[in-house]
């Protein structure tokens, strides 16, 4: 049972840790290489792409703008770049056509490179075709640049707080109302076996009292 308990904790931390790691923004110091729209018809994956641009009708395929980067390490990169709308997560983002545009100004080469820096959610998997969505994208003077996520380290604590007072908070209900009522149960059914041993020692005693008894 103890087995049981932990490997539950641990997959319900695993799926926490994926949803915060899939939901909360990621920076990205990169070279922007390309842009372009691209037509996609939306199959197993649907659930890792956006909702239709603001006031766009939803169908099973629409054009899709996508930004094409490298790393300072060599390492490629695509995002794609999708509205969130009132959405989830809740990014509220309804600049898509002025971010494609953004993107595209800053676009450079390898012998001149721009470095900025996407500001992006999600992830990058090639098996299932999944795209982090970017979200904004910021030129910047060098790749060295480091990045200090306070939104994510507010977040963070804001949730690490919040789980910290409803732990105090069930801690007192249980100190106050789960245990007084078990430590009465418990009391009440000691009451019950000690009357039910008396009455199994009453009828023993009857039943002995019928016994044959030795003769003198």
């Amino acid at each position: 049972m103890r087995y049981v308990k932990w490997t539950l904790a641990t997959l319900l931390a695993l799926l926490v840790f994926a949803f915060l790691h899939y939901t909360l923004p990621q920076h990205d110091v990169a070279r922007i290489v390309g842009t372009e729209n691209r037509r996609i018809d939306f199959g197993e994956n649907s659930i890792f792409w956006a909702a239709p641009d603001s006031g766009t009708a939803g169908t099973s395929n629409r054009d899709v703008f996508f930004i094409q980067a490298v790393y300072p390490n060599g390492r490629t990169m695509e995002y794609r770049n999708e509205d969130t709308g009132w959405g989830w997560p809740p990014y509220f983002k309804f600049d898509t056509h002025g971010l494609q545009t953004e993107a595209t100004d800053l676009i450079s080469t390898s012998a001149s490179p721009r470095w900025v820096v996407i500001t992006h959610y999600g992830w990058r998997n090639k098996l299932f075709t999944i795209f982090p969505n970017a979200v904004g994208v910021q030129a910047v003077d060098s790749p060295d640049l480091r990045i200090i996520p306070w939104v994510n380290i507010v977040i963070l604590a804001a949730l690490a707080g919040m789980l910290l007072l409803l732990w105090r908070m069930w801690q007192q209900f249980r100190e106050r109302t789960i245990d007084p009522a078990l430590e009465d149960v418990g009391e009440a059914w000691d009451k019950v076996d000690e009357k039910a041993d008396a009455a199994r020692g009453r009828i023993r005693r009857w039943l002995d009292s019928w016994k044959a008894r030795p003769r003198k």
